[in-house]
């Protein structure tokens, strides 16, 4: 049986340990975004001995290249879909094991090295819903901080937003190591083969 759960970051240990795939979680409280460039500037910086100009521990980080426009002088988020996840895949175990976010939230499911970071060190990978870009921004109650915007620019930026009741996010990677796509993925393998043997 699936529940839904209503979260607010900074998430804990126990907070991730006790989800499970299939779960839905609503988030509220502060997350940032980081896309590939982002996550390879804050690993750098880490493994500098720098510091970062946030505390990401306890943090969801959102797969996302907002849209956003400056109105009244204020940062406005206009859209704020997910990108694929996959792509992150090499970095985002160590991302995990360095930066202590407990959420990763994308599209498209990662791999073994993910879910193995999230059972090590106790965080979950969501899926949010794709082609909801705008529901996504209605959530992002305001703009706390952006970082790296003239070095990185606006989609690779990483930007601290407040959101409330973010979601609905689904829980495809949980702190077991189980993971929903491999799972899927194997049944979809082994009906292939039963409807192979079957027209054999």
């Amino acid at each position: 049986m699936t529940n839904v759960y209503h979260l607010r970051t900074p998430l804990s240990e126990k907070d991730v340990r006790k989800l499970r795939v299939g779960d839905t979680v609503y988030l509220s409280g502060l997350i940032f975004t980081a896309r590939d460039a982002a996550h390879r500037k804050i690993l750098d910086l880490i493994n500098h001995g720098e510091k970062l100009p946030f505390d990401p521990r306890g943090l969801a980080v959102y797969h996302v290249g907002p849209v956003v426009r400056r109105k009244n002088g204020e940062w406005e988020v206009i859209a704020a879909g997910p990108t694929t996840s996959a792509r992150l895949e090499p970095v985002e175990h160590e991302f995990i094991a360095k930066t202590g976010v407990r959420m990763i939230i994308g599209k498209g499911g990662m791999g073994a090295k993910t879910a193995e970071a999230c059972k090590k060190y106790g965080a979950v990978y969501a899926v949010f819903t794709g082609g909801a870009a705008v529901l996504a921004a209605q959530a992002i109650k305001r703009v706390v901080d952006v970082y790296w915007l003239d070095e990185l620019g606006i989609p690779e930026a990483v930007w601290l937003f407040e959101v409330e009741e973010f979601g609905p996010l689904t829980v495809t990677i949980d702190a077991t190591g189980k993971n929903l796509y491999d799972e899927i993925l194997e049944r979809a393998k082994r009906k292939a083969q039963e409807i192979l043997s079957r027209l054999s």
